[in-house]
């Protein structure tokens, strides 16, 4: 859960071979500075054209805890999944992160998240959830 609150990923859950680094939001680890390095040319693309989706932080608004796995959706459509969900101890909140369009990964969008067959309403904030003061 501690991992979460900083919003680092998760492989297998939040990251895998699917997932680009740009989507996952990780840039910070490409060295564009060196010439050469496999999916160089992908990336350069995503980054010039932007990714069709991105991982999002969302807090539930409704109560309810969104695991992974469960389905998002907006307006009646699926949209994404999630793909991280706890109720954290330290923000004694229930958040998680999920790949959705990145249209609807603006800070503030409300989200509806499918909890055992109940629809409850999430919005996207901004990521990290926690950032410790240096």
């Amino acid at each position: 859960t501690l991992r979460l609150e900083a919003a680092m990923r998760l492989y297998g859950n939040d990251i895998d071979e699917t997932t680009s680094v740009l989507e996952a939001g990780l840039e910070w680890i490409i060295s564009w500075e060196k010439p050469s390095f496999v999916g160089r040319e992908v990336l350069e693309s995503q980054k010039n054209t932007g990714t069709k989706r991105q991982l999002a932080g969302f807090e539930m608004i409704d109560p309810g805890i969104a695991r992974h796995g469960y389905e998002i959706s907006q307006n009646g459509l699926q949209i994404g999944v999630v793909t991280s969900g706890t109720k954290t101890p330290y923000l004694n909140k229930a958040i998680g992160m999920a790949y959705i369009p990145t249209e609807q990964a603006k800070v503030g969008t409300v989200l509806e998240i499918n909890i055992r067959g109940r629809l409850a309403k999430a919005k996207v904030v901004s990521l990290p959830f926690y950032k410790r003061n240096k």
